[in-house]
């Protein structure tokens, strides 16, 4: 197992352990404690174990080496994984949405109970702490790997953060005699965490679609082409994701009174350019050339 997957699977396993105690304090002390708030935190914190699982899962099979069958691997997988992940947060959040809004139209034509307790503001703090430190050390094991699932992972835990701050203006609140500012503080984490959860699923889909990482590494890399002489223009240029890794298909313009053979050096040059600047990061360069033609402008 190479370090990244060991950086990985150590991050998916402490956060699943957390989760799991996360979990069952938040769910009883806010059954207990009646605070819609809390328990709404509480079942978030329960699909969070059920996709740390699904992730696992995922993490497992991905780790597999290439074969006949799939030549550059199984890291798609990893997409993958990041895709269930958003799906999780999504029904999730829109679960909790409505349990909270119908919770606010009880407490709005119902006696009021009794306050929060004062457990709830405790495990609320202790959760947001404990969300804070899963946030950097997901986020510095992300940075080192480059995993998708991971920063999936960690836009998680800042949605954590934000659930357990509005949790503990829910439960003070309250206490101050405005109960229904709980529930209410319930439906607020709701749409974050709904919103996380389309976010994931967005930028996790365009990986698969094999839309180019960013902007700047489209511009970086056919700039890298230019700059290798004999190429007049960049005709068309594909990149496809494989987990950390990258294969990049492009077909270059060269002037049309060249023979074959000098084509073949000058995409051969390209190629070579292009893995020594992207050195680990890329898998395969594959160069097509085409003699340039009025129409053959890619920019």
């Amino acid at each position: 197992m190479s370090d990244r997957d060991k950086i990985t699977n150590r991050t998916v396993n402490f956060g699943l352990f957390t989760n799991v105690v996360l979990a069952v304090l938040k769910s009883l002390i806010g059954i207990i404690g009646h605070s819609q708030a809390l328990l709404a935190d509480g079942i978030n914190s329960t699909s969070d174990v059920v996709y740390y699982v699904a992730v696992k899962i995922f993490m497992r099979q991905a780790n597999k080496p290439a074969d006949p069958e799939h030549p550059y691997g199984h890291r798609q997988l990893e997409s993958i994984s990041a895709i269930v992940v958003g799906a999780f947060i999504i029904t999730t959040g829109i679960a909790i949405f409505f349990e909270s809004i119908n919770k606010v139209y009880d407490l709005a034509t119902t006696v009021s109970r009794a306050p929060s307790s004062l457990w709830v503001l405790v495990i609320a703090a202790a959760t947001l702490l404990t969300k804070i430190y899963l946030l950097a050390f997901t986020r510095v094991n992300h940075s080192k790997t480059g995993n998708p699932t991971l920063k999936a992972l960690a836009n998680d835990h800042l949605n954590d953060i934000m659930a357990s701050g509005a949790v503990i203006v829910g439960v003070v609140a309250a206490r101050l005699g405005l109960p229904w500012m709980d529930p209410a503080a319930g439906a607020i984490v709701a749409l974050f965490i709904f919103k996380t959860g389309v976010s994931i699923l967005m930028e996790s889909s365009a990986e698969l679609m094999d839309a180019v990482p960013d902007k700047d590494f489209g511009d970086t890399v056919r700039k890298i082409a230019l700059s290798v002489e004999g190429v007049r223009c960049i005709e068309d240029m594909g990149v496809h994701r494989f987990g950390p890794f990258f294969t990049i298909e492009m077909t270059i313009c060269v002037d049309g009174s060249i023979t074959v053979e000098e084509g073949n050096a000058i995409a051969h040059r390209v190629e070579e350019k292009l893995l020594e600047s992207y050195e680990g990061g890329l898998r395969r360069v594959m160069i097509h050339f085409h003699p340039e033609t009025q129409h053959s402008h890619f920019e």
